[in-house]
């Protein structure tokens, strides 16, 4: 086949096809997985459930705790819930490729475990013994031996669990795969500051995988894409969903760089979502970011960037009163802008 030149639409079609953003998934340990193939960013408290929700039907408030998921420090040493066979995967496939950086992040988690001795403590309590920020145990997770749980309103609980025994090269070859069939097309650079390693490491799991892909054309110039997911990128999409409300960090909008101008072309409007404080949510309407929402207990403030017509209002609401949220009241949406 000739060499695909991929459009904006073409893209950003595949990305919500393979997120599950243009029909939800019916509730199982095989969809859960699908939705958080490339984890779900849970920095935000419950976020993590919002994006399943997003994308599964049927998710509760306490979805974010099924036993088919795990929580861990992850991409960039923010809080993840992730698939908990792929653990290895979003904590090994991280391990610094340099000495120095393994050292730090041995040492540490070795001081963890001799504190733990088996049990489970809060990170804080673990500090104070220690005498260090808790926050320094962050450094032990890529050594795949510290799991957390974290309900947001407390320290996270942190135990350690036994190393697997994977490669941590081929944990990083697969968590490539994995940012390059949720975030394609691609390159080495956007993959080292998603996950949060060394550009070195990045391009050398894209190295490692070249006979799996193949190179694009996209508008942002000559890019990867594994050769697996040509077929769905070439294909016609679904109809897009009428409407989504995506939390903070979100993988489909989780982006940098030119990879933003991509999905929001308009400056102004990219200074609103990608805030230099702490990000608020994305509305999704058939296909496209409209505006951005944030939540304070049962109400929910919509920002649309252009005035919103009845169908786009009436998709959004109904998405923000379906929302997973252990609130006792019911959601009140109120729109602003």
């Amino acid at each position: 086949m000739a060499r695909l030149e991929l459009t904006r639409e073409q893209i950003l079609a595949y990305r919500r096809r393979v997120g599950a953003l243009d029909e939800r998934m019916p509730m199982s340990t095989d969809s859960l997985r699908r939705a958080g193939w490339a984890g779900l960013q849970d920095s935000m408290p419950r976020a993590a459930v919002l994006s399943l929700h997003a994308r599964v039907e049927g998710v509760e408030p306490s979805s974010w705790e099924h036993p088919s998921l795990a929580q861990l420090w992850g991409p960039r040493y923010q809080t993840y819930v992730v698939p908990a066979r792929d653990f290895a995967l979003f904590s090994l496939g991280r391990l610094p490729d340099n000495e120095k950086g393994r050292k730090r992040a041995e040492e540490m988690a070795e001081r963890v475990r001799a504190v733990l001795a088996g049990r489970r403590m809060p990170d804080r309590e673990v500090g104070r013994t220690l005498g260090m920020n808790s926050n320094a145990f962050r450094y032990a997770a890529p050594t795949g031996t510290v799991a957390i749980r974290w309900e947001g309103a407390r320290a996270p609980v942190i135990w350690t669990v036994e190393p697997t025994d994977i490669d941590p090269a081929e944990a990083c070859r697969e968590l490539a795969r994995r940012y390059l069939h949720v975030f394609g097309p691609t390159t080495a650079g956007p993959f080292a500051r998603w996950a949060g390693i060394s550009r070195s490491a990045a391009v050398k799991a894209f190295a490692s995988l070249e006979a799996e892909l193949v190179a694009v054309r996209s508008p942002l110039g000559d890019e990867l894409l594994l050769a697996a997911d040509e077929p769905a990128m070439r294909g016609a999409g679904k109809q897009p969903a009428a409407a989504r409300l995506l939390p903070s960090g979100d993988a489909y909008w989780l982006l940098h760089g030119a990879d933003r101008e991509l999905l929001v072309p308009r400056a102004e409007q990219r200074e609103r979502l990608w805030t230099s404080r702490v990000w608020p949510g994305a509305l999704l309407v058939r296909g496209e970011i409209v505006g951005t929402w944030r939540r304070a207990q049962h109400t929910v403030r919509i920002e649309t960037w252009t005035r919103p017509t009845r169908e786009t209002r009436d998709a959004a609401e109904i998405e923000a009163v379906a929302l997973p949220l252990p609130v006792e009241r019911d959601i009140e949406v109120v729109w602003e802008g």
